[in-house]
């Protein structure tokens, strides 16, 4: 099983917006040095919660400090920009890191011209990735879903596939299954790739990490009952309005929480029942100290679970292993 992150620039109460993105570099380092594959970073605009607007000028950021780990975005909110806006970001991001990055495209948000399957077409046209074209070895496309939507445009235009079980838990089933079943090989793979990701926060002990999971709860179950806010820091569960006692229950689903062993075999079991070999980490825990010792943890105990394979089918990849580059043959 293979690990990647995403991050979305969490902000803490009391930090700054800046604080925050330079704690996500931060992160991203580590997450090579625990040998994790990808690291993205997402875009949100408007959020006290998030910092990360622009996923391409992070993404440069954090391949300026590292050398191994693939680099991209999760994702561009496609229906905020014109393709060829994105391709020339990414056409950079390429030029200056050969092989390091991935272009992952979201449906969400609404401007400019063209429906969102016409932006992917376009897209894929201007950056050589059209089914039937020479393709290229040094930049990835993938489409983001939450839903059922975007798994069939994936299929068809060969694209990687990466489904937020984080935002929706009901979905990813139907959408893996349809997006592998129906795949058209394309300039770059020629075999279907998915990947899920999940919200998980690990730590030493069950109860440890369910202390550290209780910001993350407070936080959604405020901002679904319209109070968006930066990640409150220390939190009392005696404290909760019972809306948010309530709101907090309803998304239990959408949260992994425990001692790293346990959570490797729920999220082993996971893949196995999805049919995916690769999980993508998010850990929107307000300290930084905690976000890396969570994916440091279960980056450890996922390598456990077959000792003698570090390969996509049996573990994160060693620490300061090279990550490879693209092969989808």
């Amino acid at each position: 099983m293979r690990l990647s992150v995403l991050d979305q620039s969490p902000i803490a109460a009391g930090k700054s917006k800046a604080e925050a993105l330079r704690e996500t570099i931060a992160l991203a380092r580590a997450a090579e040095e625990d040998g994790y594959h990808r690291f993205w970073l997402a875009e949100h605009h408007d959020s006290p919660g998030f910092a990360g607007t622009t996923p391409s000028l992070m993404a440069l950021a954090v391949l300026e400090v590292t050398t191994r780990i693939t680099v991209g975005s999760g994702g561009v909110l496609l229906g905020l920009h014109e393709p060829w806006q994105v391709a020339e970001a990414f056409e950079i991001l390429a030029a200056l890191h050969p092989g390091r990055v991935n272009l992952g495209v979201g449906r969400a948000g609404s401007g400019g011209t063209g429906t969102f399957n016409e932006k992917i077409i376009d897209l894929h046209a201007r950056l050589g990735l059209m089914p039937g074209s020479k393709g290229r070895d040094d930049l990835d496309m993938w489409l983001l879903g939450a839903g059922t939507g975007s798994a069939p445009l994936a299929a068809a235009t060969g694209s990687g596939y990466a489904h937020a079980h984080f935002l929706n838990t009901e979905s990813a089933r139907t959408a893996l299954a349809h997006y592998q079943e129906n795949f058209q090989p394309g300039a770059v793979r020629r075999k279907p790739e998915s990947l899920l990701a999940i919200r998980v926060i690990a730590a030493a002990t069950d109860a440890e990490a369910q202390d550290l999971a209780n910001p993350v709860r407070l936080w959604r179950a405020r901002k679904d009952l319209g109070r968006d806010e930066p990640f409150p820091v220390n939190t009392n569960i005696a404290n909760w309005s019972p809306e948010e006692i309530r709101r907090s229950e309803n998304n239990e689903t959408r949260l992994m929480v425990g001692a790293p062993d346990t959570v490797a075999l729920q999220l082993a079991a996971l893949a196995d029942d999805l049919g995916i070999d690769e999980l993508m980490i998010s850990t929107p825990a307000p300290r930084l100290e905690d976000r890396i010792k969570s994916n440091r943890l279960l980056a450890r105990a996922v390598a456990r679970l077959s000792p003698t394979d570090g390969s996509a089918s049996g573990g994160v990849e060693g620490a300061g292993s090279a990550s490879p580059r693209f092969s989808h043959s």
